[in-house]
């Protein structure tokens, strides 16, 4: 829908002329709500030329929260306010682990899969390779171990579609290159036509460590949401707190609807990965809800919420 200024130059009809100085008042609020209405509609532009009004923000960026709060979030991580939720914090970047020892922190390698007899924590940080080859179970307690948790899928959504409910993070208007996506058959690169199995293949350091796939945080710099969190579309997978319900299909827009969720129980991950095509649901509505909360392969990896603190 196209913004048009009032036509300030009428008279009303069958009354008397206006005098200057009411004129001057009138043209000086349309003028401030037609300068509003348009600031409205510049931060909608998909890029496409194309401009709307959209009803009450879904969430809002941490800038404008943060002004009408004290709330504050831990480094690493931005402010949203939601719609219908309490506000929370989310990580800007998909989450590495650290393993901690009675020494310290000791970086693990994104390229391998968590070892069980080790604990971990949740690192939140720009131009690192995020850590894959993870399980909802493993995702959850590096989070809490960081003092985080594992988001809630309404959380991740809000995080992703940002103030207006975008499709993509960075808008209404799918653009090609801007997140890590559509990168072809990773597997059949790897290891060419042969029966593929879990250990040796989908959780098999080599698949991510091959050039041009996995991605380093932020390092598609244009894939962030209004909020400020990166890749949240593409990249990896990226799993949410929820099971299969019903509870489910209420709080999320599934494009594909809900027969597309697997049976009561199974884990949910949100976001696509590097060779996703929008299979499950485009951008920010990409719901992958088949697989057991202890499912992990190459494309599996997490991101952290937390309240904020005052």
């Amino acid at each position: 829908m196209s913004l048009k200024a009032p036509n300030t130059s009428r008279a009303d009809a069958g009354g008397p002329t206006l005098h200057v100085l009411s004129i001057g008042i009138l043209l000086s609020g349309a003028g401030a709500l037609l300068g509003c209405n348009r600031a409205q509609a510049d931060r909608r532009s998909d890029g496409a030329g194309v401009t709307a009004l959209t009803p009450a923000p879904l969430a809002t960026s941490a800038a404008s929260a943060s002004t009408r709060s004290p709330q504050k979030c831990t480094s690493g991580m931005t402010l949203v306010e939601a719609k219908g939720t309490p506000r929370f914090c989310v990580d800007r970047y998909e989450a590495q682990l650290a393993e901690q020892t009675a020494s310290g922190s000791i970086p693990h390698s994104p390229y391998e899969r968590p070892k069980p007899t080790k604990r971990y924590a949740a690192v939140s940080k720009k131009g690192v390779p995020p850590q894959a080859y993870v399980n909802r179970i493993e995702a959850a307690a590096a989070c809490k171990n960081a003092g985080k948790r594992l988001c809630k899928a309404r959380e991740w959504y809000a995080a992703c579609a940002g103030s207006f409910g975008n499709k993509y993070p960075y808008g209404n208007k799918y653009k090609e290159t801007t997140c890590n996506v559509n990168k072809g058959h990773l597997l059949r690169k790897v290891f060419g036509r042969v029966p593929y199995t879990k250990h040796d293949h989908y959780n098999s350091p080599r698949m991510n460590q091959t050039p041009g796939f996995l991605a380093k945080t932020a390092e598609y710099s244009d894939c962030v949401s209004g909020v400020g969190a990166y890749d949240m579309v593409g990249n990896l997978h990226e799993w949410v707190a929820d099971d299969v319900s019903a509870k489910l299909a209420k709080e999320l827009p599934l494009e594909k609807g809900n027969h597309w969720l697997g049976r009561r129980g199974m884990g949910v991950f949100m976001g696509g990965y590097f060779s996703s095509r929008g299979e499950h649901g485009r951008g920010c509505l990409y719901v992958t809800a088949t697989h057991a909360p202890d499912y992990h392969d190459y494309s599996t990896g997490f991101r952290c919420c937390s309240d904020p603190k005052p």
